[in-house]
């Protein structure tokens, strides 16, 4: 079994002379800081905030650049209450910070966002 690939935008990305960063990026950092172990089984990706994403373009397309996105290794044999998981180039991905929280609840077994 693959293990699950998250892609999230680096930290302090410039936009308009301007550092940033990504709340739903944020937001699934923060799932995995609560939950440590998840660690062990997704790969993480910090991407640059230009577009194009060329490790998001070769994998799913350059009309799937958005971030977060968590590439999964492979696809649950049972669907996950609230959660789209959509499909390009061979790949099974969710690209919502909240349904990856979802999604990584269900699989993981940690707690669910309230």
């Amino acid at each position: 079994m693959k293990p699950d690939q998250l892609f999230i935008l680096k930290a302090d990305f410039l936009d308009q002379g301007e550092p940033w960063f990504c709340p739903g990026c944020a937001e699934v950092l923060g799932v995995l800081e609560y939950y440590p172990r998840l660690k062990t089984g997704i790969q993480i990706h910090q991407v640059d905030y230009p577009r194009p994403r060329p490790a998001l373009v070769s994998l799913l397309g350059e009309e799937f650049q958005s971030c977060p996105v968590l590439l999964l290794g492979s696809v649950p044999a049972e669907t996950v209450p609230g959660v789209h998981i959509q499909h390009s180039n061979g790949h099974a991905f969710v690209n919502d910070p909240r349904e990856i929280c979802l999604y990584l609840s269900h699989v993981h077994g940690i707690g669910k966002p309230h």
